[in-house]
């Protein structure tokens, strides 16, 4: 069992820069692929970056390539979404999840985080 809690989240101004967390707890959390997927208002869930359980490959959805960052530290059970350049369009829920990547995406998740808001003002 993984339950994944979310932090960071905020408002910010277009062009700035806010950093998530996303802390595990479990024995396990160094063995699922990790990803951040987003939900705004009236809109399905987008998938934004994923990295691998090793931290080796990063995967990143087109919107979003060159100004977001993903990282994890395997020792501290948590995983970093850097968020540079931030446009109102990327105002959403961003929850953290934890599966299996697949053809570029995050796939098959099996836990998921509560959401943290992430409000950019233009």
């Amino acid at each position: 069992q993984v339950q994944l809690v979310e932090s960071g989240g905020g408002l910010v101004q277009a062009g700035g820069s806010l950093r998530l967390s996303c802390a595990a707890s479990g024995r396990t959390f160094s063995s699922y692929d990790m990803g951040w997927i987003r939900q705004a208002p009236g809109k399905e869930r987008e998938f934004v970056a994923a990295i691998s359980w090793s931290g080796t490959s990063t995967y990143y959805a087109d919107s979003v390539k060159g100004r977001f960052t993903i990282s994890r530290d395997n020792a501290k059970n948590t995983v970093y979404l850097q968020m540079n350049s931030l446009k109102a369009g990327d105002t959403a829920v961003y929850y953290c999840a934890a599966g299996t990547v697949l053809a570029g995406s995050l796939s098959l998740v099996k836990y998921w985080g509560q959401g943290t808001q992430v409000t950019v003002s233009s």
